[in-house]
C-alpha cells in the first residue's frame, strides 16, 4: 500500500467527480458529500441539512480510479475496511463514484 499523499492534481480531480455527483446524483443542495484529505486518505462525508456525518474513507492506490474503501460503522466510532455486509456494497468498485453510491444505500 502506497504511504504517498494524495497528489494536487488527483485532489482536484477527485473534487470534481464529487461536484459532478452532488449535481448529478443528489440534487440537493442541502444534502451533498464534502470530500477532506489528510495524507493518503480521502473521507467522503455527508452534509445533510446543517449536520456533517462521515460515510466512508478511500485510500490512494496510485490512481482517480483505484481507491480502497472503508465505510463508516456508527456502531465503533471507526472506518473498517474488512465490513462488506452493508446495504450498497455492491457499488464499491474503486471508483470515487462507486463509493458515494455505496454510502448513500448505506446511509439514506
Amino acid at each position: 500500500m502506497p504511504k504517498q499523499s494524495i497528489p494536487e492534481e488527483i485532489k482536484k480531480q477527485a473534487d470534481e467527480i464529487v461536484a459532478a455527483f452532488n449535481q448529478k446524483v443528489i440534487k440537493n443542495p442541502n444534502r451533498l458529500y464534502v470530500p477532506r484529505y489528510k495524507g493518503r486518505y480521502l473521507y467522503l462525508d455527508c452534509f445533510d441539512y446543517g449536520h456533517r456525518g462521515a460515510r466512508c474513507r478511500l485510500t490512494y492506490m496510485g490512481s482517480i480510479d483505484k481507491w480502497e474503501f472503508a465505510i463508516f460503522k456508527y456502531s465503533d466510532e471507526r472506518y473498517d475496511s474488512e465490513d462488506w455486509f452493508f446495504p450498497g456494497s455492491e457499488h464499491v468498485d474503486g471508483t470515487i463514484e462507486g463509493a458515494m453510491k455505496a454510502g448513500l444505500a448505506a446511509y439514506p
